[in-house]
Parts: C-alpha cells; sequence; structure tokens
C-alpha cells in the first residue's frame, strides 16, 4: 500500500510539471510570435508611412533637397550646397542619459549630440540649385510608378538612413503597446505587460514606466532591422503575472489532482490508525481474558474444595464446618457477581443507558463512608488512612453510591499497589468555586507513560504473567466515567516507587 501510494503521488506530481511545462512552453510560443508579429508590422508601418510621404511630395510638387533631406533624416549644412549625413556608433537621442551630454557644442550643426567615433558623408547630389536629383529615392518619385524591384531599392535605402534617426522618433512605446495588446488578446493572452527598446543592452527612451529586466523571464525580438538584416534594436516585454496565467490554465487540473490525492492519502492514514487500533484492542481483549480468566479461577478453585468437602461424611454431620463452607462459597460466588457487575457496568456507562440520579450531598460524608469499606482491609495489614478534611464547604451534586464507589476504587487500588504497609493520606481543600480531593499513597507508583493510560478500559500495566495484583482494567475506567459524568475532572501524579495521588476535582454547590 505504501509503494503504491508513494508511486500514485509521483506519477501525478510527473504529470503536473510535465502539464505546467506544456503551458510554459505555449505561452512562450504565443508571445515570441505577437512579438515577431509586432516587429514586422511596426518595421512595415515605418516604411509603408515613408513611402506615402515620398510619393505626396511629388503630387504636391515640393521635391526639393529641404523636403527630402527632412523626409529621409538627412542633415544639411547652412554654410555649403554639401547634404551630410552624420555616422555615429552611439546617438545620445537614443538612451536615458544626464542632461550633462547636451552641453559639448554641437549644436551649430543641427544634428544631435553625438557620442563615441563618427564619421561624415558628403553628398552633393541635393544642392539647392540642383535639378536632376541623382539619389535613387528620388529617381522612383519621378518614374511616378514603382515595380517591385524599385520598392526594394526603396526599403533598401530607407533602411540604410533611417537607421540614424533615434529610435523615439521612430516609434513610441503606445504604438507598440497598443499592436501587442490585440495580437496577444487574439491569441488568448489578456494580462498586464511592461516593454522597452533596447539598443545594444543599453535602455532607450521608448520604456513603459514599470519596465524592469529580468534575464530569466524577459522576452525579447530584434526590431528594425537595416539594409544588411542587422540591427542594434531589441524589442523587450515583461509579463509580471505570467506564473499565474500559466498555472491558471492548470490549475483545475492541479487541484482535482491534489484533492483526491488527499483523500487517498487519508483513507490510506485511517486504515493504518484502524490497523494499529485494532492491534491494540486484539491485545487488551488478550489480556482481558487473561486476567479474567485468573480472576475467575481462584474463586472457582476454592469452591469446589467447600462443595468437595462439604459432600464429605465427616464434614456434612460438623454443622459449624458446613456453615463454614458455605460462607466461603457465598463470598466467592459474590466476587465473581463483583466482577461481572463492574463489566456491565462500564458497558451500561458507554451507552449512556447507566441512570445516575444525583442530589446535594457532602463530600466529607461520602469520604468518611468510602473509608469504612477499606480500613478493616488497611488495618489487617497493620497500615493507616489519615485524613486532612480542610475544605470549609463541602457541598456537590452527586450520586452519593456512585461517588462512594469511586473514592473506594481509589482507596482499594492505594491498598493493592502498597507492597509493604499501606499508608494513605486523603486531603480536601477549596480552590475557588470547586472542591479538590487528593488520595495519597506511598505505594509502587507508576511511570509517565503508565499515568498516561490508566484510566483507559482495560488498561493495566503490563508484568508478564505475573499476577500480584489482581484486578483488570476496569475500575479507573468506571472512576473517570463517574466523575466526568459529575462535571468533575480527575487526574493522577505517580512516580515509580515513590507512590501515586490521585485528584479529583467537583463543582461546589451553594
Amino acid at each position: 500500500m505504501s509503494l503504491s501510494l508513494i508511486g500514485i503521488i509521483s506519477i501525478q506530481a510527473y504529470y503536473i510539471n510535465e502539464s505546467v511545462k506544456n503551458e510554459k512552453a505555449h505561452f512562450k510560443f504565443i508571445v515570441e510570435t505577437a512579438l515577431n508579429y509586432v516587429s514586422n508590422i511596426i518595421g512595415e508601418n515605418e516604411i509603408e508611412t515613408a513611402f506615402k510621404n515620398v510619393q505626396k511630395l511629388e503630387k504636391e510638387k515640393s521635391l526639393d533637397s529641404a523636403n527630402v533631406s527632412q523626409l529621409l533624416v538627412y542633415r544639411k549644412n547652412n554654410n555649403t550646397n554639401e547634404t551630410l549625413i552624420y555616422k555615429s556608433n552611439v546617438l545620445e537621442e537614443n538612451y536615458k542619459l544626464s542632461s550633462s551630454l547636451f552641453d559639448i557644442g554641437l549644436d551649430s550643426l543641427e544634428i544631435t549630440n553625438i557620442i563615441g567615433n563618427s564619421s561624415t558623408e558628403i553628398y552633393t547630389d541635393f544642392g539647392p540649385s540642383d535639378k536632376d536629383l541623382k539619389s535613387p529615392i528620388t529617381n522612383i518619385i519621378r518614374s511616378g510608378s514603382i515595380d517591385e524591384a524599385q520598392r526594394i531599392s526603396f526599403e533598401k535605402n530607407y533602411k540604410a538612413i533611417s537607421k540614424r534617426t533615434p529610435i523615439h522618433k521612430r516609434v513610441s512605446e503606445g504604438e507598440i503597446r497598443k499592436l501587442l495588446s490585440e495580437k496577444l488578446e487574439k491569441d488568448g493572452v489578456d494580462i498586464d505587460f511592461e516593454l522597452a527598446i533596447y539598443s545594444n543592452d543599453l535602455a532607450t527612451k521608448v520604456s513603459s514606466d514599470n519596465f524592469e529586466y529580468r534575464p530569466n523571464s524577459t522576452f525579447k525580438v530584434p526590431i528594425f532591422y537595416d539594409e544588411n538584416r542587422q540591427t542594434p534594436y531589441r524589442l523587450l516585454v515583461n509579463f509580471p503575472d505570467d506564473k499565474r496565467f500559466v498555472l491558471s490554465g492548470v490549475i483545475g487540473m492541479i487541484l482535482l489532482s491534489v484533492i483526491f490525492t488527499l483523500i487517498i492519502i487519508l483513507a490510506y492514514t485511517s486504515a493504518i490508525l484502524q490497523l494499529v487500533k485494532q492491534r491494540k484492542i486484539s491485545q487488551i481483549k488478550s489480556d482481558f481474558i487473561n486476567n479474567m480468566t485468573h480472576e475467575f479461577k481462584t474463586p472457582i478453585a476454592t469452591i469446589n474444595l467447600a462443595l468437595d468437602a462439604i459432600k464429605n461424611p465427616k464434614i456434612i454431620g460438623d454443622e459449624s464446618k458446613v456453615l463454614r463452607y458455605l460462607n466461603m462459597i457465598k463470598d466467592e460466588n459474590k466476587r465473581m457477581h463483583a466482577q461481572v457487575e463492574n463489566v456491565l457496568r462500564i458497558s451500561k456507562l458507554e451507552k449512556n443507558e447507566l441512570n445516575i440520579s444525583k442530589e446535594r450531598v457532602k463530600l466529607h460524608d461520602l469520604i468518611e463512608d468510602a473509608i469504612t469499606h477499606v480500613e478493616l482491609i488497611v488495618e489487617d495489614r497493620q497500615g493507616y488512612i489519615k485524613t486532612f478534611l480542610n475544605a470549609e464547604k463541602s457541598s456537590v451534586l452527586a450520586n452519593d453510591t456512585h461517588f462512594t464507589n469511586v473514592i473506594v476504587n481509589i482507596l482499594d487500588n492505594a491498598v493493592k499497589y502498597s507492597p509493604n504497609t499501606p499508608e494513605i493520606e486523603v486531603y480536601t481543600e477549596n480552590v475557588g468555586t470547586n472542591i479538590v480531593l487528593k488520595i495519597k499513597d506511598h505505594g509502587s507508583g507508576m511511570s509517565k507513560a503508565v499515568a498516561k493510560r490508566v484510566f483507559e478500559k482495560f488498561y493495566r500495566e503490563h508484568t508478564g504473567n505475573i499476577h500480584n495484583v489482581k484486578g483488570h482494567g476496569l475500575g479507573l475506567a468506571y472512576v473517570k466515567r463517574i466523575v466526568e459524568d459529575h462535571q468533575g475532572h480527575i487526574s493522577v501524579e505517580s512516580e515509580k516507587d515513590k507512590g501515586s495521588t490521585f485528584i479529583i476535582k467537583l463543582p461546589l454547590i451553594s
């Protein structure tokens, strides 16, 4: 059963783990597909917009160097007829840098601040007096129509020029968010995300406010390829609730799996506990039968001997001896009857069939009455019972017969488990609205383990086959049930070979 249970749990864990992995892979596929789609759309939109603007210039008859250079991110030096393109490894406008970097004296060239190595390419075909405009792009504009080859040529030239434009002028965070949200929602991913564009692993101005780069969970795709299919830009996206979203796809299966597994574990645990309990009950029953057999064996043997003696012709004529043997038979019969009554009494208590009527009684009176039942036995063994009845109030609601039996049982145990002379003290005291009764002996005592179980039905300390103390473990079980029926509490304090103290607490009545 244990191996099967471990196997079932292991298989469940394996399939749940695989399901989570599949959901993660599916989520990753959807996100990467959406990012590639958005990256392509943004690039295509940029080129399409540029082409429409170039055509618009032709229609408006405004095809001059100023307009074309402005459209194609050219920068014109006002002092000459030359058009200049400034190239640099790093353009300041792309990045979130401090304002102190702006003050390096390049504003007179009408270009953005340049950091790092830079170079200048000079073209003269866009001079103010040039009427032919030999650029491939202007040739396309002049032609009035475009074929596939010309379109490709336009895209290539535009990409070569536009890569020098700062990224935040080419696309906005809002534009990316809109396109990505629409694509993700269409594919069934409707959760918040943060995005940014990085250039050569540096953050640009295109970024959402709460974006934070996380190496293990950030998705990234290239964006804005140049004419050589190269780009320093990466579109990065984070999903703060990605784990929750992934788990939401398998949470139903996980919950059902956990619930059914817990049911199996509970059933398994219950079965094991029942097996252990049944084994204990079986052991207790065996001990009970052994003890009862021992308890009845002596009285039955005594009765048989007495009957055989009475049958003897020499004894039957002696009236005094006959009466003696008859009294022995009566006493032994009463002893067996008492044992049977104890068993029946416990059975009735468990079934709540024992009718216990209560009335106002003095606990001190019940104590003194109980002492009279055992004092002859104590005196016969040269022992004593001392009373210290210090409670000023002792009125309780109790059944005098049953509660007297409770005290007698405890006193009888104190005598039984005193291997030497019985020395017993009885104390009472008032504690708040309760009266506390303590019965202390100086006998053999018991271990802490035994003290915890001493009130269990049929329980007796294991002593092997030695039955030097008579009984079958019902007396203290009866005591506990009666005390609890009187809304009281009973406990025991004991130490091996140093005696025991039974403590009963009962509520007082005014």
